[in-house]
């Protein structure tokens, strides 16, 4: 299982597609094979910034950004998977 290995590593950005229901359920499979919790929250999902991306371009413009802004908050620090910032949250 590819997330699986990358969840283990140090990757800074490990995320899939899927919706939050899918996701819940991935992470509840990675449960399954001892991935501890800390790990679990590393992965990222859905992916992209909450742009209500609809196209495949739209959804990769969204990923690249999201990546970026991983990226340019992380510092010196590990890759933590917090939420994004309330400012880019998706509206409920």
């Amino acid at each position: 299982m590819v997330l699986l290995e990358a969840l283990k590593s140090r990757a800074f950005y490990v995320g899939a597609l899927g919706s939050r229901a899918n996701q819940e359920k991935r992470r509840e499979r990675l449960r399954l094979f001892d991935l501890g919790d800390e790990d679990i929250a590393r992965l990222r999902g859905p992916v992209g910034l909450p742009i209500a991306s609809r196209t495949p371009a739209e959804i990769a413009v969204a990923v690249a950004a999201e990546l970026v802004w991983v990226r340019n908050t992380l510092g010196d620090r590990e890759p933590s998977g917090a939420p994004l910032p309330a400012a880019l949250a998706p509206a409920r």
